[in-house]
């Protein structure tokens, strides 16, 4: 997995005409609990140390892209307040606040839908997570062009991270043959998508070459994905549609409140993806810039440099201390405190002022048992 620092800024190169980003920000990371929680979940922290919260670091690639106005971020209603806070370039108009999780392809719906509202049937848009970790921003700004060349010609397009490990973390696209566009020849038809494979499955499509990681980036004109979702989930089309007719009318809260909860909760990859692949109508852009997920402690202990004392750390490092047997330690003293640990290998100590984790990266995948554990005996706030 690569592992980069902090995104590279994108080259001046000039927004994509017709672009649009959509930044999908939700989802509480309880891989990364007790830093990130249900009601500050990780893409509104600075994971990085770059002074920019996952959130803005995204925006800040993006907006380069589609000039002024282009980015929609959709939120859940309890985030949106503080995402306009941290987005104040972006406005509260276009932050659009779900009023209760209907998993991405709800949220990017609704985002195509408004879009197409506002702007007329021959926008383009992009999707990208809020709390990925980008490097190289020239290599990200041409995918993303080569995307839109992809969307243009009537394309779902993905891109494709290319896999540095058999991961089982990830889904895998497989490629194809080119599209043969003049101008974005690196696109690639999509022959399937695979979710999450076993070790040995992830090591066979790692050696083959056509495989990538499924980073769920998608760029699609509007419509295009609208119609492939009427064919797919008519109910689900319908009601997004009549969502957006009444987003910027006295209606709004009305209509949420009547057609949101009867929603299909799908992700987009199953709703359209999957679908839409096996009818040939879905390509591939390989992304050749660092990416991480910061799926868990494991995956951002390796993201951030060690310091001084050999481990990383997120904060202060002068209140870390790491003996014999810890010094690869990662901690994270959020609370202000003083941390010493000695004598556990690859410990992962997350210390906040009100909930202490003592893990290993070994089991950093399973820290959502933590939370699980606490939401039973109760403790809801401490999720």
């Amino acid at each position: 997995m690569s592992s980069p620092v902090a995104s590279d800024a994108v080259p001046a190169a000039g927004p994509v005409p017709g672009f649009h980003a959509v930044v999908p920000a939700g989802g509480a990371g309880t891989r990364l609990w007790p830093l990130s929680r249900a009601g500050h979940p990780k893409f509104l922290l600075d994971l990085t140390g770059s002074g920019r919260t996952l959130l803005q670091a995204t925006v800040d690639r993006l907006a380069p892209l589609t000039g002024p106005g282009g980015v929609l971020v959709v939120t859940g209603a309890r985030h949106a307040e503080a995402v306009a806070a941290q987005l104040p370039e972006v406005g509260a108009e276009d932050v659009l606040a779900e009023p209760s999780p209907r998993d991405s392809m709800a949220a990017i719906g609704l985002a195509a839908a408004v879009l197409v509202e506002r702007h007329g049937e021959d926008v383009v848009l992009g999707s990208f997570a809020a709390d990925h970790v980008i490097s190289g921003g020239e290599l990200f700004a041409q995918a993303v062009r080569d995307g839109v060349a992809g969307a243009r010609a009537g394309y779902v397009v993905t891109i494709g991270i290319g896999a540095t490990e058999p991961s089982t973390a990830f889904g895998y696209v497989r490629a194809g043959a080119p599209l043969g566009l003049d101008d974005a020849p690196a696109v690639r038809h999509v022959v399937g998508f695979t979710e999450k494979p076993d070790a040995e499955t992830a090591a066979q499509y790692l050696a083959t070459g056509e495989y990538s990681w499924n980073a769920g980036m998608f760029i699609v004109k509007a419509t295009v994905l609208l119609d492939h979702l009427a064919a797919q989930l008519p109910t689900l089309h319908d009601g997004l549609r009549r969502i957006a007719a009444a987003w910027s009318g006295p209606d709004r809260e009305a209509v949420l409140a009547e057609v949101w909860p009867g929603l299909t909760k799908i992700a987009i990859d199953h709703a359209i993806a999957e679908p839409v692949a096996a009818a040939g109508g879905v390509a591939v852009v390989p992304g050749a810039f660092g990416w991480d997920d910061i799926g868990d402690f494991a995956s951002l202990a390796a993201m951030l440099p060690a310091g001084e004392q050999g481990g990383p750390t997120l904060g202060d490092e002068a209140l870390v201390q790491r003996l014999s047997g810890a010094e690869d330690a990662f901690v994270a003293p959020a609370a202000g405190r003083v941390v010493s640990v000695l004598g556990v290998p690859d410990a992962v100590v997350v210390d906040t002022p009100d909930a202490l984790l003592v893990t290993t990266r070994g089991h950093a995948q399973a820290v959502k048992q933590a939370v699980d554990g606490w939401r039973g005996r109760g403790r809801e706030d401490l999720l």
